[in-house]
């Protein structure tokens, strides 16, 4: 079986679209206080470019965590 972790941070562009940023395998000791940081950091600086316009505001973040069974390896 192998895991993977991805910190998906959502947020709200000019046009009021969400707009998500993936960052694959985040370390594991991460916590909501750095996320939300990291979060006001990106907007704060305008680092990302999006198709609707700035970002403008945080919605929220999550970690997805996927898990694979291999049933039949050959």
């Amino acid at each position: 079986m192998t895991e993977s972790k991805t910190l998906q941070m959502i947020f709200l562009n000019a046009n009021n679209a969400r707009v998500t940023i993936s960052v694959a395998e985040p370390k594991d000791d991460l916590t909501s206080t750095e996320v939300e940081e990291a979060m006001d950091e990106i907007i704060n600086q305008n680092i990302i470019n999006s198709t609707g316009g700035d970002l403008v505001q945080v919605v929220g973040a999550r970690l997805v965590t996927r898990q694979v069974v291999e049933l039949i390896e050959m």
